[in-house]
């Protein structure tokens, strides 16, 4: 596995060695060991999925406050998308500055979240289905999130005929409104 550090630092992209020959490929996803050891000495709880079915769908900008505080290792299984993480942490160098990724099944490139990040997507095919690893359970009461389109952040998310939000999205705080959830 080849793993590169984005923009900001903390988030990583990864890269699995394929293995492949007139039938296909073989690929080890994940290695506790190895992302151990080359990216955060962390343990995944919990695998999650998500279908979304029209292009211009945006998911996020979310994340989960203490204890229940997730990193995310993202990967997109088809389709492809626009994977974004936005530093939240509070006295951070980076706080409020943002980094994406496109993902892909043909690449198999996944990018790592942290803890402290925000985390959203936009697809750009139809019926994307995205899967990621997180290191502490869903919790209803800790899930929080900041505004998609918050122009203090300024993500540059890609452009699309009609943009496809839930009312969660569309309600969320501007980076300026959130609590310190996330010191450093």
């Amino acid at each position: 596995m080849k793993v590169e550090a984005l923009a900001i630092p903390d988030v990583k992209k990864i890269t699995p060695k394929r293995l492949g020959d007139s039938r296909g490929y073989f690929v080890e996803l994940f290695k506790d060991a190895w992302f151990r050891q080359h990216v955060a000495d962390l343990t995944f709880v919990q695998d999650n999925e998500s279908l979304s079915a029209e292009v211009g769908t945006i998911r996020g900008l979310h994340f989960q406050t203490p204890p229940f505080e997730q990193g995310k290792l993202v990967r997109c299984v088809a389709g492809a998308l626009v994977d974004v993480a936005v530093d939240i942490r509070k006295g951070s160098p980076t706080f409020g500055q943002w980094v994406a990724a496109e993902l892909t099944p043909e690449t198999g490139d996944m990018l790592w979240v942290p803890p402290g990040f925000a985390h959203g997507f936009a697809t750009l095919k139809p019926s994307t289905i995205i899967n990621y690893k997180v290191t502490a359970p869903y919790s209803g009461e800790h899930d929080k999130g900041v505004k998609w389109n918050d122009p203090a952040i300024g993500v540059q998310w890609p452009q699309f005929e009609k943009t496809h939000l839930s009312a969660k999205d569309e309600k969320q705080p501007l980076l300026a409104e959130l609590p310190d959830y996330f010191k450093i």
